[in-house]
């Protein structure tokens, strides 16, 4: 009895199974644009390709599921013993044979044709026109454009979802963990060349709609290209399980005309060369507390609190190491707690930001300490 339950439960569960399938592609097929289930098409001519390809190799599965379950239903049907059928007492067919090994090579021929095709391609990183170093930290990212005319321009993005959204004292915005603070600017119908590496665990650099997808490993530098064809704003997420708050590490790309990606790089040098200027300067107290705070609602607060209370990091208001020594903070902030979530932010952050944030949290949440650390004390500190 248990036996026959079991062959009626494995006959009923295919139909169930396979008209699922179907009307997920059926589903997929007719709405992919608004389905998020399907990947999309993007919007590069790769991205395109792949994209068919798998749309085409998904109903080449679907045409040999009908065919194979039809046949099977046909047969348990139409042969069923309650029909008075005589099974047939044939040992082996050399036509069934030859059909079923010659049909299903001539098939993976015809997939793997195209498929390698376009696997070439994506492989094919000649003849690009910007190359762009990815770097990543927990938990952000380090672009640096490495072409002539983009020398100078190395910048941090950084999550800009507020905290008040992540932890539902607001509602969530329309990008929640989507939007940044420094997208990556790239100029339309340009093959870009991304350079991807880490900087302490692995991550990958997703973006789907622009069909590129790296890991990002330390002490390696993997490849990857786009063109895209559309102007637009394209969204994507460290695709690796990078350690705790890994959902926090969004990617934001816009693409945007030639002339608005001038505009965009001119601009980014002129900010290199007036924080070049700022090294060599001296500034007020309360000139290094305003760039301080914004500085640290930006790296610090996520781990060390809005009012420097702690978290996931030690707290500032009163901690020791705010109210220590100069020169212990300084190396803190600068290369970080090995074995702990304090990064080295000595690579992250311009001599300037340094000096501001160091100052700001030596006098702010109640430590009143009355230091000042000047961008030339955090470069002497680097060097010693």
């Amino acid at each position: 009895m248990f036996l026959k339950a079991k062959r009626l439960y494995r006959l009923a569960l295919g139909p169930v199974l396979m008209l699922l399938s179907l009307a997920s592609a059926g589903a997929l097929a007719a709405n992919a644009k608004v389905n998020e289930v399907n990947m999309p098409p993007g919007v590069t001519e790769i991205g395109h390709r792949i994209y068919d390809l798998h749309m085409i190799i998904l109903w080449i599965c679907v045409i040999i599921g009908l065919l194979v379950f039809g046949v099977m239903f046909y047969s348990i049907y139409y042969h069923r013993k309650s029909r008075g059928v005589t099974p047939a007492t044939f040992h082996e067919s050399t036509r069934v044979e030859i059909a079923w090994t010659v049909v299903p090579f001539l098939i993976l021929i015809g997939m793997a044709v195209p498929a390698t095709s376009t696997l070439l391609d994506i492989y094919d990183f000649d003849d690009a026109e910007l190359d762009i170093m990815v770097t990543g930290y927990q938990w952000k990212w380090k672009y640096e454009y490495l072409n002539e005319e983009g020398e100078n321009v190395v910048f941090f993005s950084n999550l800009r979802t507020p905290q008040s959204e992540i932890y539902n004292t607001e509602l969530k915005g329309e990008h929640y963990l989507l939007e940044v603070d420094e997208p990556v600017v790239i100029p339309v119908d340009t093959k870009v060349r991304f350079l991807v590496t880490a900087n302490d665990v692995i991550h990958s650099w997703w973006v789907p709609e622009l069909a590129v997808k790296k890991d990002a490993i330390p002490g390696f530098i993997n490849e990857t290209w786009s063109k895209a064809s559309e102007i637009g704003i394209y969204r994507g997420q460290c695709a690796e399980l990078c350690g705790r708050d890994h959902g926090f590490m969004p990617i934001v790309v816009n693409v945007v005309s030639q002339e608005d990606y001038d505009v965009w790089l001119s601009q980014k040098q002129a900010e290199a060369a007036e924080i070049k200027e700022l090294m060599a300067q001296t500034f007020s107290l309360d000139e290094l507390m305003q760039r301080g705070k914004t500085v640290y609602e930006r790296n610090c607060q996520a781990c060390h609190g809005a009012n420097g209370e702690g978290g996931v990091g030690t707290a500032i208001a009163g901690g020791a190491i705010a109210t220590g020594e100069v020169s212990g903070h300084l190396e803190v902030g600068i290369n970080g707690v090995p074995g702990t979530a304090m990064q080295a932010f000595g690579g992250q952050l311009n001599d300037v930001d340094m000096a501001a944030v160091i100052t700001y949290q030596r006098n702010a949440f109640g430590n009143n300490m009355g230091d000042m650390v000047q961008p030339i004390d955090v470069f002497n500190h680097k060097r010693g």
